[in-house]
C-alpha cells in the first residue's frame, strides 16, 4: 500500500500557473543596435516607432513537459511510502535485577542438588537460576554480584545469553570475603534510575547476614520502596550457623522484602530453590508489552529521478535542434 507523509504538498500544484496568470511578467533592457538616421528612415517607410518586448513563445510539448515535471517534484515533496506488512514487536513491561551474593560462605559445600548429592551454594544457585533467567525472555534484566563491595556483572539488557555466561564466569569470593547487602540494594537502585518502566522487581539471594554494607539494608529498603522497587528475597544457607558472618539473617531479609511490598523465601537445596523460582513466577509474571507498526519505505527518490531525467531531455531538445523541441518562434508584442 503506497500513502504519503506530507500529503498537503499536493496543495502546490497550481502554483506555477497562478504565477504565470497573475505575477508580472519579467522584463530586462537589453542593447539595441543604433542606426544613423533612423527617424527619417522609419518616415520614409510610413510607420511609427514605440517600445516593446520580445516574447518567446513555447510548443504544447514544453508546456506538457513542463507540467509533468513540477507534478513530480510535487509528489516527490509529497513524500511517498509503501506501507509494508504489520509487524508486531515485544518491548519489556518491566526490569528485573538479580543480586547474587558470591561472599566467602558462598564456597560451602552444603547446597543438596536433586540428585541428592552436596555441592557448592554458589554452583547450586547458577544452575538453578539459569532456567529462570531463560524463562524471562523479552524482559531486561541485570546482574549485580556481591561481596564486601557491590558490582554490576551486567547491566539492564535483553541479551540474556551473554548474561547467563556472565553468571556462570562468576565465582566465590571475587567481590570480597563479606557480605554486603545493603550496598548490593542501593548499587540496584541506581541501575533502575535509567529505566523508563514502571514496573520495577530485584530478586536478592544472600547466605549470610549484613558485615561490610555503608548503609543499613532496611535503609536501603526504604529507599527502594520510595523509587518503587519491589524486592524479593531468598536466603540460602544455615540460619543457625555458629559463625555469625555465615549465617543467614532471616529477620533481615524478610524486613526488606516486607518494607518494599515484596516476599522473603528460603531454600537450602536445588529442589525447594526451583520451588521458590516457581513461586516468583506466580507473584511476578512475565511482563511483556507488545506493540504493531507498519515498515514505510520511501519512494520519494523515484518522482524526483524521473523528474531530474525529463529535465535533461527538455535541456537537450533546445540544444538538439533536430530534437523537435525547440520553441516554435519569436513574436514581438506592444505594450
Amino acid at each position: 500500500m503506497i500513502s504519503f507523509a506530507a500529503p498537503w504538498a499536493f496543495l502546490l500544484l497550481p502554483l506555477p500557473f497562478l504565477v504565470w496568470k497573475f505575477a508580472p511578467a519579467h522584463r530586462e533592457r537589453v542593447r539595441a543596435l543604433r542606426v544613423p538616421f533612423f527617424r527619417q528612415l522609419v518616415a520614409a517607410i510610413g510607420i511609427q516607432p514605440g517600445s516593446g518586448a520580445v516574447v518567446l513563445d513555447r510548443s504544447r510539448w514544453q508546456w506538457l513537459l513542463g507540467a509533468l515535471i513540477w507534478a513530480l517534484i510535487v509528489t516527490a515533496l509529497a513524500r511517498p511510502e509503501y506501507e509494508g506488512d504489520a509487524v508486531s514487536l515485544q518491548k519489556p513491561a518491566r526490569d528485573l535485577i538479580v543480586a547474587v551474593d558470591i561472599s566467602g560462605s558462598m564456597e560451602q559445600e552444603d547446597f543438596i542438588a536433586s540428585d541428592g548429592k552436596k555441592m557448592q551454594r554458589l554452583d547450586g544457585v547458577k544452575q538453578v537460576l539459569k532456567p529462570f533467567l531463560e524463562g524471562r525472555e523479552g524482559e531486561r534484566v541485570a546482574l549485580i554480584v556481591f561481596g564486601t563491595k557491590a558490582f554490576v556483572q551486567a547491566p539492564l539488557t535483553t541479551d540474556l545469553d551473554t548474561l547467563l555466561e556472565l553468571l556462570q564466569e562468576t565465582d566465590v569470593g571475587m567481590a570480597g570475603p563479606h557480605t554486603a547487602l545493603g550496598d548490593a540494594i542501593g548499587l540496584a537502585i541506581r541501575q533502575f534510575e535509567s529505566s523508563e518502566v514502571e514496573q520495577r522487581l530485584l530478586i536478592l539471594l544472600s547466605d549470610g547476614s549484613d558485615t561490610a554494607s555503608t548503609m543499613s539494608p532496611v535503609n536501603a529498603a526504604a529507599i527502594a520502596a520510595q523509587r518503587k522497587v519491589k524486592i524479593l528475597t531468598i536466603g540460602v544457607g544455615d540460619p543457625n550457623s555458629e559463625e555469625k558472618e555465615n549465617r543467614v539473617d532471616v529477620d533481615t531479609l524478610k524486613a526488606i522484602a516486607k518494607r518494599t511490598g515484596g516476599q522473603f523465601f528460603f531454600a537450602n537445596d536445588e529442589k525447594a530453590l526451583a520451588g521458590v523460582y516457581n513461586q516468583i513466577d506466580q507473584l511476578a509474571p512475565k511482563m511483556v508489552d507488545s506493540e504493531t507498526y507498519r515498515p514505510h519505505h520511501s519512494l520519494a527518490h523515484w518522482p524526483m529521478g524521473l523528474a531530474l531525467l525529463l529535465s535533461l531531455l527538455g535541456l537537450a531538445s533546445r540544444l538538439l535542434p533536430r530534437a523537435g523541441w525547440r520553441p516554435s518562434g519569436q513574436r514581438r508584442t506592444a505594450p
